[in-house]
């Protein structure tokens, strides 16, 4: 295969990847909005804590939608690393996500329901920027062997031009 060809192929993997992880990330921020509004209307906690709890919501929707939809054909051999390092990494950007929510309503005093909501999807974003790059890298590992048979194929499906130079002339 040629490069433009293996360059093709790579986008289109990369843009099958993040089309999947998209969807995923789609449901899991309405799981998240719907849970953080709920629980908003009808309880008295805090802003960021309601933003807390419906982002562990969010956390362990995605952690199903993203194993067995986005990256259901990665490396499953060690779901107790998988599933700590998807941990670590939800919890990093839910202080992102929540630290932006926390800067609005108690740095600038921005605590109304529609201000809420809009610094909490803002947050969402942002947290989503850091959750693609760290689960993709370091949670979801790509399978080597895979990579390994990808290589091997373009390997084989190149044109056999040194064969055809090696041939001994006939006479």
């Amino acid at each position: 295969m040629s490069e433009p060809g293996a360059l093709r192929m790579r986008l289109n993997g990369l843009f099958r990847e993040v089309a999947k992880f998209g969807a995923v990330g789609a449901v899991g921020v309405l799981v998240d909005l719907g849970v953080f509004n709920l629980v908003r209307h009808f309880t008295d906690l805090p802003v960021v804590r309601a933003s807390i709890i419906a982002t562990l919501v969010a956390i362990a929707f995605n952690y199903v939608g993203f194993r067995y939809f986005t990256y259901r054909d990665r490396d499953k051999s060690s779901r107790t690393k998988e599933m700590s390092l998807f941990l670590l990494f939800s919890l990093i950007g839910l202080v992102i996500q929540n630290g932006l929510l926390y800067a609005a309503t108690y740095g600038f005093g921005w605590d109304g329901p529609l201000a809420s909501n809009f610094f909490k999807f803002f947050g969402i974003g942002v947290a989503t920027l850091f959750r693609f790059w760290s689960y993709r890298t370091w949670v979801f590992r790509a399978l080597p062997a895979k990579e390994a048979v990808q290589a091997a194929e373009s390997f084989l499906e190149q044109p056999p031009r040194q064969a055809a130079r090696r041939q001994p002339d006939r006479v």
